[in-house]
C-alpha cells in the first residue's frame, strides 16, 4: 500500500489531511512567545485573526529530520510505501530534512521537491491521490509527480504590500509608494520561488493582468486538479473575480474548488489576496 505525507504548507489542515486519508506534519507558526501547529491548535482564521493584530509579522518552522523520520517509521511499520511531498526546497529546508530522513528506510520513501506552496503544492498532492486510486507504485507516483510538477502554475493578485515590506521582501518607501498608487502586484511560483510578474493600479486591472497570464500559459488543463484561493477573514474579493471573469471556467466546470490560504504565504501575502493553481494546457 502506498501512503502520502504532507506538511501544512499545502494548507491542508488536521480534518481535511483526515478526510484524504494523508499523513498531514505541521509547520510551527510563532507569534511573539507562543507558537502554535499550523493546521492543529491554529485554524487559518486564527492565523490571519492574529496576522492583522500583530506589530510583527510571525515565524515560521521548518519541519526538522527528526519529525520526518517519526513519521516515516509509523507509516512504514506495516511494509507500507511512503510519497512525501514538500514544500519548495527554494522556499525552505523542509525538503532536505526529509530526504536525509528517507535514507534511514530503505527505498521504501520516496520526497518529492514539490517546487511550490499552498494551493500549489496542493493540486499537486489531489494528483497523487488520483494516482494511488490507479494502483501505481510509489516510485511510480514519485516519477509521475516530477514530471507534472513543471505544468503546474501558481499566479496570485495582492491587495496590500504592507507584509512584503513587513517581511523585509521589498523596500519602505516601494510599499509607501505602492499603497499611495493603488498598486496591485501579480506574483507567480516560478522554478519554486515566489517571483513578481506584473503590477497594476487597482484590483480590476490586477485581476485583468491576472487572466493575461493565465492566457500566456495556454490555460488551465481542466483534467487535472485545479482551484482558486483567498486570504483574510472574508472571500469578496474572489468571489467577485470569478462572477467578473466566469469566461474561464463557465463553460469547463460546474464547481470550482476554493480554499482559504494558510500561514506559510499568508504571512507574506496579507490578507484579501486571490490566488489560482492549475496545471497547464
Amino acid at each position: 500500500m502506498v501512503k502520502i505525507l504532507v506538511d501544512s504548507s499545502c494548507d491542508f489542515d488536521k480534518e481535511e489531511a483526515e478526510k484524504y486519508g494523508v499523513e498531514m506534519l505541521p509547520m510551527e507558526v510563532t507569534f511573539g512567545d507562543t507558537t502554535y501547529l499550523d493546521g492543529v491548535n491554529l485554524s487559518h482564521k486564527e492565523f490571519f485573526e492574529k496576522l492583522i493584530e500583530s506589530v510583527e509579522i510571525p515565524k515560521t518552522s521548518q519541519i526538522n529530520e527528526f519529525r520526518f523520520s517519526e513519521a516515516f517509521e509509523k507509516l512504514t511499520q506495516n511494509g507500507d510505501e511512503v510519497v512525501a511531498i514538500v514544500l519548495s526546497s527554494k522556499l525552505s529546508n523542509t525538503y532536505n530534512s526529509a530526504v536525509k530522513a528517507s535514507k534511514k528506510f530503505g527505498g521504501k520513501v520516496f520526497v518529492v521537491d514539490s517546487l511550490n506552496a499552498c494551493i500549489g503544492e496542493r493540486v499537486l498532492i489531489l494528483y497523487a491521490l488520483k494516482l494511488i486510486k490507479q494502483n501505481k507504485s510509489a516510485s511510480e507516483i514519485a516519477d509521475e509527480l516530477n514530471k507534472k510538477k513543471k505544468n503546474i502554475k501558481v499566479l496570485a493578485v495582492l491587495a496590500t504590500l504592507k507584509y512584503l515590506r513587513k517581511g523585509g521582501r521589498i523596500s519602505s518607501l516601494a510599499a509607501f509608494t505602492g499603497e499611495l498608487l493603488s498598486i496591485k502586484p501579480v506574483v507567480a511560483v516560478v522554478d519554486g520561488e515566489v517571483k513578481l510578474v506584473g503590477k497594476a493600479i487597482g484590483s480590476k486591472k490586477g485581476n485583468n493582468l491576472l487572466n493575461q497570464e493565465i492566457e500566456k500559459c495556454g490555460g488551465v488543463d481542466f483534467e487535472m486538479p485545479y482551484c482558486v484561493a483567498y486570504s483574510g477573514l472574508s472571500d469578496t474579493f474572489l468571489q467577485k473575480y470569478l462572477k467578473d471573469h466566469a469566461h474561464i471556467w463557465q463553460h469547463e466546470t460546474n464547481e470550482i474548488p476554493t480554499y482559504m490560504i494558510g500561514s506559510t504565504i499568508g504571512t507574506h501575502v496579507g490578507p484579501d489576496a486571490i490566488a489560482v493553481a492549475f496545471f497547464k494546457k
